[in-house]
Protein backbone atom coordinates (compact mmCIF):
# COMPACT_ATOMS: atom_id res chain seq x y z
CA UNK A 1 0.00 0.00 0.00
CA UNK A 2 1.48 3.33 -1.07
CA UNK A 3 0.54 6.54 0.72
CA UNK A 4 0.40 9.67 -1.42
CA UNK A 5 1.14 13.12 -0.14
CA UNK A 6 -1.80 15.05 1.30
CA UNK A 7 -3.64 16.88 -1.48
CA UNK A 8 -5.07 20.29 -0.67
CA UNK A 9 -7.35 21.52 -3.42
CA UNK A 10 -7.26 25.11 -4.55
CA UNK A 11 -10.37 27.22 -4.93
CA UNK A 12 -12.81 25.80 -7.52
CA UNK A 13 -10.48 22.88 -8.25
CA UNK A 14 -11.64 19.25 -8.44
CA UNK A 15 -10.41 15.67 -8.51
CA UNK A 16 -11.75 13.26 -11.15
CA UNK A 17 -11.80 9.45 -11.19
CA UNK A 18 -12.48 7.25 -14.24
CA UNK A 19 -11.67 3.68 -15.27
CA UNK A 20 -12.21 0.80 -17.67
CA UNK A 21 -12.04 2.50 -21.05
CA UNK A 22 -10.79 -0.78 -22.57
CA UNK A 23 -9.58 0.94 -25.70
CA UNK A 24 -8.94 -1.49 -28.54
CA UNK A 25 -12.19 -3.46 -28.38
CA UNK A 26 -14.51 -4.60 -29.82
CA UNK A 27 -13.01 -3.19 -33.03
CA UNK A 28 -11.04 -0.19 -34.27
CA UNK A 29 -14.14 1.82 -35.20
CA UNK A 30 -15.92 1.45 -31.84
CA UNK A 31 -12.68 1.96 -29.93
CA UNK A 32 -11.99 5.22 -31.78
CA UNK A 33 -15.52 6.41 -31.09
CA UNK A 34 -14.99 5.75 -27.38
CA UNK A 35 -11.55 7.37 -27.42
CA UNK A 36 -13.00 10.58 -28.85
CA UNK A 37 -15.59 10.66 -26.04
CA UNK A 38 -12.82 10.27 -23.47
CA UNK A 39 -10.79 13.09 -25.00
CA UNK A 40 -13.89 15.30 -25.07
CA UNK A 41 -14.42 14.61 -21.37
CA UNK A 42 -10.79 15.53 -20.66
CA UNK A 43 -11.24 18.75 -22.65
CA UNK A 44 -14.37 19.57 -20.64
CA UNK A 45 -12.68 19.16 -17.25
CA UNK A 46 -9.34 20.73 -18.12
CA UNK A 47 -10.29 24.11 -16.65
CA UNK A 48 -10.90 22.85 -13.10
CA UNK A 49 -9.08 19.51 -12.79
CA UNK A 50 -6.25 19.49 -10.26
CA UNK A 51 -5.84 15.69 -10.23
CA UNK A 52 -7.15 12.98 -12.54
CA UNK A 53 -7.12 9.35 -11.40
CA UNK A 54 -7.29 6.82 -14.27
CA UNK A 55 -8.09 3.68 -12.32
CA UNK A 56 -7.00 0.82 -14.58
CA UNK A 57 -7.85 -1.01 -17.80
CA UNK A 58 -7.48 2.13 -19.85
CA UNK A 59 -6.41 -0.18 -22.67
CA UNK A 60 -7.82 -3.63 -23.26
CA UNK A 61 -4.25 -4.72 -23.90
CA UNK A 62 -0.96 -2.90 -23.45
CA UNK A 63 2.56 -4.28 -23.73
CA UNK A 64 5.70 -2.16 -24.11
CA UNK A 65 8.48 -3.78 -26.02
CA UNK A 66 11.86 -2.09 -25.65
CA UNK A 67 11.37 0.01 -28.79
CA UNK A 68 7.71 -0.69 -29.67
CA UNK A 69 4.38 0.23 -28.07
CA UNK A 70 0.90 -0.77 -29.26
CA UNK A 71 -0.37 1.07 -32.29
CA UNK A 72 -3.14 3.65 -31.92
CA UNK A 73 -4.64 5.72 -29.09
CA UNK A 74 -2.82 8.83 -30.35
CA UNK A 75 -5.58 11.24 -29.36
CA UNK A 76 -5.75 10.03 -25.76
CA UNK A 77 -2.02 9.71 -25.24
CA UNK A 78 -1.44 13.19 -26.65
CA UNK A 79 -4.17 14.68 -24.49
CA UNK A 80 -2.80 13.11 -21.32
CA UNK A 81 0.67 14.45 -22.12
CA UNK A 82 -0.78 17.93 -22.72
CA UNK A 83 -2.64 17.90 -19.40
CA UNK A 84 0.46 16.75 -17.54
CA UNK A 85 2.53 19.47 -19.23
CA UNK A 86 0.01 22.03 -17.94
CA UNK A 87 0.58 20.88 -14.38
CA UNK A 88 -2.48 18.65 -13.92
CA UNK A 89 -1.51 15.57 -11.93
CA UNK A 90 -2.39 12.36 -13.79
CA UNK A 91 -2.47 9.23 -11.60
CA UNK A 92 -2.44 6.11 -13.77
CA UNK A 93 -3.23 2.69 -12.28
CA UNK A 94 -2.44 -0.51 -14.12
CA UNK A 95 -5.34 -2.94 -14.43
CA UNK A 96 -5.53 -6.62 -15.22
CA UNK A 97 -5.59 -5.82 -18.97
CA UNK A 98 -2.81 -3.24 -19.17
CA UNK A 99 -0.27 -4.18 -16.49
CA UNK A 100 2.66 -4.60 -18.87
CA UNK A 101 3.96 -1.05 -18.88
CA UNK A 102 7.66 -0.46 -18.23
CA UNK A 103 8.33 3.28 -18.20
CA UNK A 104 6.92 4.63 -21.46
CA UNK A 105 3.79 6.18 -19.93
CA UNK A 106 5.74 7.86 -17.13
CA UNK A 107 8.54 9.16 -19.34
CA UNK A 108 6.56 10.16 -22.43
CA UNK A 109 3.28 11.30 -20.87
CA UNK A 110 4.38 12.42 -17.42
CA UNK A 111 1.90 10.33 -15.45
CA UNK A 112 2.34 8.95 -11.94
CA UNK A 113 2.00 5.18 -12.28
CA UNK A 114 0.80 2.72 -9.62
CA UNK A 115 0.59 -1.06 -9.70
CA UNK A 116 -1.18 -1.42 -6.36
CA UNK A 117 -3.88 0.49 -4.47
CA UNK A 118 -2.93 3.75 -2.82
CA UNK A 119 -4.28 5.77 0.08
CA UNK A 120 -4.47 9.53 -0.06
CA UNK A 121 -6.06 12.31 1.96
CA UNK A 122 -7.68 15.03 -0.13
CA UNK A 123 -8.71 18.04 1.91
CA UNK A 124 -10.38 16.45 4.96
CA UNK A 125 -11.39 13.12 3.37
CA UNK A 126 -9.45 9.87 3.13
CA UNK A 127 -9.47 7.80 -0.07
CA UNK A 128 -8.50 4.19 -0.87
CA UNK A 129 -8.04 3.92 -4.65
CA UNK A 130 -7.14 0.96 -6.86
CA UNK A 131 -8.26 -0.96 -9.91
CA UNK A 132 -9.74 -3.69 -7.72
CA UNK A 133 -8.53 -6.87 -9.41
CA UNK A 134 -7.28 -9.60 -7.10
CA UNK A 135 -8.66 -8.01 -3.93
CA UNK A 136 -11.00 -9.73 -1.51
CA UNK A 137 -11.93 -13.39 -1.14
CA UNK A 138 -12.16 -16.00 -3.89
CA UNK A 139 -11.12 -15.70 -7.55
CA UNK A 140 -8.04 -17.77 -6.80
CA UNK A 141 -7.61 -18.78 -10.43
CA UNK A 142 -7.24 -15.18 -11.53
CA UNK A 143 -4.94 -14.36 -8.61
CA UNK A 144 -2.62 -17.16 -9.75
CA UNK A 145 -2.70 -15.97 -13.36
CA UNK A 146 -1.97 -12.40 -12.24
CA UNK A 147 1.17 -13.60 -10.46
CA UNK A 148 2.25 -15.38 -13.62
CA UNK A 149 1.63 -12.27 -15.77
CA UNK A 150 3.48 -10.07 -13.27
CA UNK A 151 6.49 -12.39 -13.26
CA UNK A 152 9.62 -10.88 -14.85
CA UNK A 153 10.26 -14.28 -16.47
CA UNK A 154 6.85 -14.27 -18.16
CA UNK A 155 7.34 -10.70 -19.31
CA UNK A 156 10.81 -11.50 -20.70
CA UNK A 157 9.47 -14.54 -22.59
CA UNK A 158 6.55 -12.57 -24.07
CA UNK A 159 8.94 -9.83 -25.17
CA UNK A 160 10.78 -12.40 -27.27
CA UNK A 161 7.69 -12.72 -29.48
CA UNK A 162 7.44 -10.51 -32.54
CA UNK A 163 4.98 -7.67 -31.80
CA UNK A 164 2.74 -8.68 -34.72
CA UNK A 165 2.29 -12.14 -33.22
CA UNK A 166 2.46 -11.22 -29.53
CA UNK A 167 -0.14 -8.44 -29.64
CA UNK A 168 -2.44 -10.48 -31.90
CA UNK A 169 -2.21 -13.40 -29.46
CA UNK A 170 -2.97 -11.14 -26.49
CA UNK A 171 -5.94 -9.58 -28.30
CA UNK A 172 -7.31 -13.05 -29.02
CA UNK A 173 -7.15 -14.12 -25.38
CA UNK A 174 -8.58 -10.80 -24.18
CA UNK A 175 -11.60 -11.12 -26.46
CA UNK A 176 -12.07 -14.74 -25.47
CA UNK A 177 -12.02 -13.79 -21.78
CA UNK A 178 -14.56 -11.03 -22.40
CA UNK A 179 -16.93 -13.39 -24.20
CA UNK A 180 -16.72 -15.82 -21.30
CA UNK A 181 -16.93 -13.33 -18.43
CA UNK A 182 -18.78 -10.36 -19.89
CA UNK A 183 -22.28 -11.41 -18.73
CA UNK A 184 -20.95 -12.18 -15.23
CA UNK A 185 -19.28 -8.77 -14.99
CA UNK A 186 -22.64 -7.05 -15.47
CA UNK A 187 -24.54 -8.86 -12.70
CA UNK A 188 -24.69 -7.41 -9.20
CA UNK A 189 -24.24 -10.28 -6.74
CA UNK A 190 -25.58 -8.53 -3.65
CA UNK A 191 -23.62 -6.73 -0.95
CA UNK A 192 -22.94 -9.92 0.99
CA UNK A 193 -21.34 -11.58 -2.07
CA UNK A 194 -19.65 -8.73 -3.89
CA UNK A 195 -15.99 -9.41 -3.13
CA UNK A 196 -14.91 -5.77 -3.26
CA UNK A 197 -17.62 -4.86 -0.73
CA UNK A 198 -16.38 -7.68 1.49
CA UNK A 199 -12.80 -6.46 1.05
CA UNK A 200 -13.71 -2.86 1.96
CA UNK A 201 -15.44 -3.97 5.13
CA UNK A 202 -12.41 -6.04 6.11
CA UNK A 203 -10.15 -3.01 5.59
CA UNK A 204 -12.47 -0.84 7.68
CA UNK A 205 -11.94 -3.14 10.64
CA UNK A 206 -8.34 -1.95 10.69
CA UNK A 207 -8.49 1.60 9.32
CA UNK A 208 -11.20 4.05 8.33
CA UNK A 209 -11.51 5.55 4.86
CA UNK A 210 -14.22 7.89 3.67
CA UNK A 211 -14.17 6.59 0.12
CA UNK A 212 -13.10 3.34 -1.52
CA UNK A 213 -12.85 3.87 -5.28
CA UNK A 214 -12.38 0.95 -7.68
CA UNK A 215 -12.96 -0.04 -11.28
CA UNK A 216 -12.67 -3.56 -12.72
CA UNK A 217 -16.19 -4.68 -11.79
CA UNK A 218 -17.86 -2.99 -14.82
CA UNK A 219 -20.80 -1.99 -12.63
CA UNK A 220 -21.73 1.50 -11.50
CA UNK A 221 -22.04 1.19 -7.72
CA UNK A 222 -22.33 3.56 -4.76
CA UNK A 223 -22.72 1.54 -1.56
CA UNK A 224 -22.66 2.88 2.02
CA UNK A 225 -20.35 0.74 4.14
CA UNK A 226 -20.69 2.37 7.55
CA UNK A 227 -21.05 5.84 8.94
CA UNK A 228 -19.20 8.26 6.66
CA UNK A 229 -17.71 5.56 4.41
CA UNK A 230 -18.72 4.59 0.86
CA UNK A 231 -17.65 2.10 -1.79
CA UNK A 232 -17.70 3.54 -5.31
CA UNK A 233 -17.27 1.46 -8.44
CA UNK A 234 -16.76 3.54 -11.56
CA UNK A 235 -18.36 1.20 -14.09
CA UNK A 236 -17.03 1.24 -17.66
CA UNK A 237 -17.27 3.36 -20.81
CA UNK A 238 -19.20 0.98 -23.07
CA UNK A 239 -22.78 2.18 -22.44
CA UNK A 240 -23.28 5.21 -20.17
CA UNK A 241 -19.87 6.52 -19.10
CA UNK A 242 -19.69 7.93 -15.59
CA UNK A 243 -16.91 9.47 -13.53
CA UNK A 244 -16.54 10.29 -9.85
CA UNK A 245 -15.97 13.96 -9.03
CA UNK A 246 -14.66 15.32 -5.73
CA UNK A 247 -15.00 19.07 -5.24
CA UNK A 248 -13.21 19.31 -1.93
CA UNK A 249 -16.32 18.60 0.15
CA UNK A 250 -18.49 15.97 -1.57
CA UNK A 251 -17.96 13.05 -3.96
CA UNK A 252 -20.51 12.42 -6.70
CA UNK A 253 -20.91 9.97 -9.57
CA UNK A 254 -21.75 11.93 -12.69
CA UNK A 255 -22.74 10.85 -16.19
CA UNK A 256 -20.43 12.20 -18.87
CA UNK A 257 -21.99 14.47 -21.46
CA UNK A 258 -22.15 13.26 -25.06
Amino acid sequence: MQTLAHIKLGINKKVYFASDFHLGIPNAEKSLEREKKIVKWLNDIEHDAAHIFLVGDIFDFWFEYKTVVPRGYTRLLGKIATLADKGINIHYFTGNHDMWTFGYLEKELGVNLYRNPVEVTINQHSFFVGHGDGLGPGDNGYKFIKKVFASPVSQWLFARLHPNFGIALADFWSRRSRLANGPVDEVFLGEDKEWLVIYCREVLQKKHYNFFIFGHRHLLLDIPLQSNSRYINLGDWFKEPHVAVYDGQTLQLKKCKD
